[in-house]
């Protein structure tokens, strides 16, 4: 290809020097959020002892309104919008510039909010696996008439390397856990709004502690050729990959959107965790 035009990410292998622009990058945070994910690169900014205060971060996809991008060090912090055909369209333009840039073993996080069943409210779940609305760890996509079906298997190592890290902040509680991810918000994740007779969330919850599922998103899943995109896309690029996310409430005692108010900027509670998480494997003291 002549030339590769990320168009989303106002970015391009002609109109921009990608491997000195990212080259060095070894992880990737990623979020829903703009406001977020700018708050988060000023927190990991501090996090890991740069100069400056962060406060003039700038945004890299500025030239566009689709997502944004904040560079910190070795981190690239992301927006990736509401639901899994957002979080497929920056994931794709992602990989791909981590690939023109020239990037190796490149670590990416997913930071964010969703629904808890059966843990407390506020908790930090790290994903062990992504399963779709039917509990299978799987993400299928058409691709050109054919459904392609890739697993959503995460970076065991990476889950056991975060969790231990959750030991440093005590303030909250963090377990690990499988996700289910749909492709609705409110019907697909049983966010009705309002009692309906017809509509009875107590099947799905009995069947979703089958296997151990203990949040419900609406991106988790999607494969990192899509994370069911984050851990599908990772295993068809070599990348690690994991997901973390704080429970607003859980699901059988309250709509998620009522309790959207106590979200906290920068990703509150697993941004702390992710941002120990960095900070201790960049200065050498996690992993090796």
């Amino acid at each position: 290809m002549d030339e590769d035009v990320l168009y989303h990410l106002d970015l391009g292998t002609k109109t921009h020097d990608l491997p000195a622009m990212f080259g060095d990058v070894k992880f990737v945070c990623v979020g829903g959020s703009p406001k977020r994910m700018r708050a988060f690169a000023q927190f990991m900014h501090k996090e890991l002892g740069l100069e400056g205060d962060g406060e003039d971060l700038a945004d890299i996809c500025a030239g566009t309104d689709r997502y944004a991008m904040y560079r910190v060090g070795p981190l690239l912090s992301i927006s990736h919008g509401m639901g899994i055909p957002s979080v497929s369209i920056m994931l794709h333009e992602l990989i791909k510039l981590l690939h023109h840039a020239k990037c190796r073993d490149v670590t990416i996080i997913r930071i964010g909010t969703s629904g808890g069943l059966g843990v407390q409210a506020g908790s930090v779940v790290i994903t062990d696996r992504a399963v779709d609305a039917c509990f299978q760890p799987r993400f299928e996509q058409v691709v050109l008439g054919d459904v392609v079906v890739r697993g959503t298997d995460l970076d065991g190592g990476l889950v056991e390397e975060l969790l231990a890290c959750s030991k440093a902040t005590p303030d909250f509680p963090t377990l690990v856990g499988h996700t289910m991810c749909t492709y609705d918000f409110y019907e697909g994740k049983t966010c009705f709004g309002c009692p309906s007779p017809e509509l009875s969330v107590q099947p799905v919850l009995r069947a979703a502690a089958v296997p151990r599922c203990v949040r419900v998103s609406s991106e988790r899943s999607a494969p990192l050729e899509r994370p069911l995109q984050i851990p599908a896309l990772s295993q068809a690029k070599s990348s690690s990959a994991d997901r973390m996310c704080v429970h607003l409430a859980p699901r059988y005692i309250r709509s998620v959107t009522r309790m959207a108010g106590t979200a906290v900027g920068g990703g509150g509670a697993m941004g702390e965790l992710g941002g120990c998480y960095l900070a201790q494997l960049w200065h050498g003291s996690v992993g090796g």
